[in-house]
């Protein structure tokens, strides 16, 4: 017991300060949008490399095919 109860409180004092800390740090400031940054990230990164990659097929003229006449 005499071991017990101080080492409950220092637990609790350290979560409370560790709440706190979280709370001042804005932490807690968008919860919902942070794991959607991630998909829309690479939505958006694919995207561009789709549209740098036709771009730049477009920008190469096509090998044009010689016309064999039989």
């Amino acid at each position: 017991m005499y071991l017990l109860i101080p080492l409950s409180l220092m637990l609790f004092v350290v979560g409370i300060w560790a709440i706190r800390y979280a709370v001042k740090s804005n932490q807690f400031e968008d919860l919902d949008n942070a794991s959607q940054r991630i998909i829309l990230d690479d939505r958006q990164e694919r995207r561009q490399n789709l549209t740098q990659a036709t771009q730049s097929t477009k920008e190469q003229p096509s090998p044009s095919k010689p016309h064999s006449k039989q």
